[in-house]
């Protein structure tokens, strides 16, 4: 549950006081992504903290998303222009897309080097993983600027907290043929 809390726990920070801060705050509405932003990276920054904390260390994807939540929040703040927020995960996803395609120009899967351990697979099955998370970033980016530029803040930050997770985690069960067709879920029953 510890874990779960420090992953989630902020972007639920960042859905309750979109809805309800600046109420809470006695401020007028059209502070209230200004005011989520806040309490996403101050949620964000005691996650952090606590997973140091407790001797575990965040994964690379995870860090990098955090140094885009604090840049662009800051400037969300700073400059109080919403739009930099907003095109925080749009910039994470392809980001994320060019890190992958840049290892399979290269001839790698960088899937492989930070999955490897845990998920035995064989060599085309990563390089058609990582393709297909290439693919998938980039569709997250393309429909992060779609909403965020034709719905109302509200409908961009329920998609970006309940709309994101269920696509991802469907997008990671669409995965599970090609696990067993290159052994990777074989390694995963035998154990």
């Amino acid at each position: 549950m510890a874990k779960f809390l420090e992953d989630f726990g902020p972007l639920l920070v960042f859905f309750i006081l979109n809805a309800r801060g600046a109420e809470w705050l006695g401020r007028t509405e059209s502070d209230s992504l200004l005011i989520a932003t806040a309490g996403f990276m101050a949620a964000l920054a005691a996650s952090l903290i606590v997973t140091y904390g407790r001797g575990a260390k965040p994964n690379n994807m995870t860090l990098a998303s955090a140094g885009f939540v604090f840049v662009f929040g800051g400037l969300t703040l700073f400059l109080q222009d919403e739009t930099f927020i907003k095109i925080k995960p749009s910039l994470v996803y392809v980001l994320f897309a060019v890190i992958l395609s840049f290892g399979l120009m290269r001839g790698q899967s960088y899937l492989e080097m930070l999955m490897g351990e845990a998920l035995k697979m064989q060599q085309s099955g990563w390089l058609i993983l990582t393709r297909r998370w290439i693919y998938f970033f980039i569709c997250l980016a393309l429909l992060n600027e779609f909403i965020w530029r034709n719905f109302s803040t509200d409908a961009w930050v329920n998609f970006k907290v309940f709309g994101i997770l269920p696509l991802t985690f469907i997008f990671m069960a669409a995965q599970m043929p090609l696990l067993k067709r290159h052994g990777a879920l074989d390694e995963i029953q035998k154990d």
